[in-house]
């Protein structure tokens, strides 16, 4: 079953949304990230991806109060990212009641953190995978490498992790439409599943990643204009049984 995961990104305490990274972008949609968590529960999400953007700059989570008034929020589960780059960091976080961690910059920087996490924590551990024209982002998308999107997914998968989450920086906060190719290309047999990020403004779009073998999307600005709703979205997916 295709999974759907409202986005909710922290800014400063708030709820905001970049484009294409850029922190000097940041609109404002809700002043409590909480408040939007309830929304979405009760418009049927099963589960809230949350990103603490000053945690992803600072290397540290930063917006843990907001955070936690998520988890108290809604009983769905939440996964988190944003400057998880330490064991310590992943058990503050896991207090607070995030259910799965993302790690990202340090899965770059260190992939035996990531084997080490995989070892205690399995599934519960998810990588993202950042990417402008192929090339890995880190450090809040500020900071390029020379690590490619493909090698990295293959290096995480021989780690064993089961799910990566693959944003096209280009892509993200711009309404546009999701980067199809890229994304699926990084599906392989018994690989880890693929949760595309970036660009998704329509249903339809939803639709096509399924089909591909995508197994679900972050979808963030789209929600807030309601140029996508989640009744509806789930309804489309549940009729192709997607």
């Amino acid at each position: 079953m295709f999974e759907l995961y409202p986005a909710i990104d922290i800014h400063e305490g708030r709820c905001v949304r970049l484009t294409q990274g850029d922190y000097a972008t940041a609109q404002i949609y809700d002043e409590s990230p909480a408040n939007a968590a309830k929304r979405w529960q009760s418009a049927g999400a099963t589960q809230l991806h949350v990103v603490d953007l000053d945690g992803a700059k600072a290397g540290h989570p930063v917006n843990t109060a907001a955070i936690a008034a998520i988890c108290a929020a809604v009983t769905i589960p939440v996964q988190l990212g944003g400057g998880i780059r330490t064991h310590d960091d992943v058990a503050t976080v896991r207090s607070l009641g995030v259910r799965r961690t993302i790690i990202g910059t340090k899965a770059v920087a260190d992939p035996t953190f990531v084997r080490d996490l995989v070892a205690q924590h399995g599934d519960a551990i998810i990588v993202g995978v950042d990417a402008r024209d192929g090339f890995v982002h880190t450090a809040g998308w500020l900071a390029g490498s020379q690590v490619t999107a493909t090698d990295l997914v293959a290096q995480m998968a021989a780690l064993g992790v089961t799910r990566i989450i693959y944003t096209d920086i280009s892509r993200d906060g711009t309404m546009t439409e999701p980067n199809y190719d890229a994304t699926s290309a990084l599906i392989t047999p018994n690989g880890p599943r693929i949760i595309a990020s970036g660009g998704v403004s329509k249903t339809a779009q939803l639709l096509v990643l399924a089909r591909r073998g995508i197994h679900g999307a972050v979808v963030g600005r789209a929600l807030y204009t309601g140029d996508i709703t989640i009744p509806a979205a789930l309804q489309a997916l549940a009729s192709e049984a997607l």
